[in-house]
C-alpha cells in the first residue's frame, strides 16, 4: 500500500444514510489527504465544483438526485474522475446503467471500506500523474492546489482564472466552447465580450500562447506531458 501517495488525495463520500457516511469516514480518513461528505446527488454535485476531489465514492440510490444522475452530470465536467458506486443488490438495473457512463468500480452493500482502499491504492498512481501537468513555456499547473508556476515562482490568479485553467486541462487538447466556459465560470449571464475581456487578462499574467483562441468556437489548453 503507497500510503504516501494516498495521502495526496482528496475523496467525496456522497451517501444519504448519515451512518453509513460516517462510518465510511472514519474507516478511510487516515488514508488520504482529506475526506468529506455531501448529503446527496444535488449537494454533491456543489461539493464536487468547490472541494474538487481526486476520486467520488457514491451511494447510487438517494433522494433529490441519485448516485447515477450525479455521475452522468459530474462526468459532463470531468469525464476523467474516477467514480465508485456503493449498491445494493436490488439496484442492479441502475448499476449496469452506471456501468454505461463509466464508473471506476462498484462494490456490493455491505462492503468492507479495505477494499476501496486497495482499489483507490491500484489507481493511485495514474491519478498522480495528473496532478502538475506542463503548459507552454515551462508554465506547471498543479491540479491539487489549483496553481500556476513559473520557473519555480507561482503566479498570482484569481480564484476565477484558476477555474478556468482547471476546466480546460480537464478537457486537455480539446476545444472547450465560449458557451460552456460561461456557464462552468459564471452564475448569471455573460456576454462574449466579458469573456474576451476576462482571459485577455489572463494572458497580461501569463503568456498570450498559455491559452489558444479557436475562432468562433472557443478555447483549448495543450498538455505538454499528457
Amino acid at each position: 500500500m503507497n500510503y504516501e501517495l494516498l495521502k495526496t488525495l482528496k475523496i467525496l463520500i456522497v451517501e444519504d444514510e448519515k451512518r453509513i457516511a460516517q462510518l465510511l469516514k472514519d474507516a478511510i480518513s487516515d488514508c488520504f489527504f482529506s475526506v468529506v461528505i455531501a448529503k446527496d446527488g444535488i449537494e454533491g454535485l456543489k461539493k464536487f465544483k468547490t472541494f474538487k476531489p481526486d476520486i467520488i465514492i457514491t451511494d447510487i440510490m438517494m433522494p433529490l438526485c441519485d448516485g447515477l444522475d450525479m455521475t452522468i452530470k459530474i462526468k459532463e465536467l470531468d469525464s476523467f474522475i474516477p467514480i465508485i458506486i456503493l449498491s445494493a443488490h436490488s439496484d442492479k438495473e441502475k448499476l449496469l446503467k452506471a456501468i454505461d457512463v463509466g464508473i471506476s468500480k462498484y462494490f456490493i452493500k455491505p462492503f468492507d471500506p479495505e477494499e476501496v482502499i486497495e482499489h483507490i491504492n491500484k489507481i493511485a498512481p495514474s491519478l498522480h500523474k495528473q496532478k502538475q501537468v506542463l503548459l507552454k513555456e515551462d508554465f506547471i499547473f498543479d491540479n491539487n492546489t489549483m496553481s500556476l508556476y513559473k520557473d519555480n515562482s507561482l503566479i498570482t490568479l484569481t480564484k476565477r482564472e484558476k477555474e478556468f485553467l482547471f476546466l480546460l486541462i480537464k478537457n486537455k487538447n480539446t476545444i472547450v466552447s465560449n458557451q460552456y466556459i460561461k456557464e462552468v465560470l459564471w452564475d448569471e449571464e455573460v456576454n462574449d465580450e466579458r469573456l474576451r475581456t476576462f482571459i485577455k487578462r489572463l494572458r497580461l499574467k501569463t503568456s498570450k500562447s498559455i491559452v489558444e483562441n479557436i475562432s468562433a468556437q472557443g478555447y483549448l489548453i495543450s498538455i505538454l506531458n499528457s
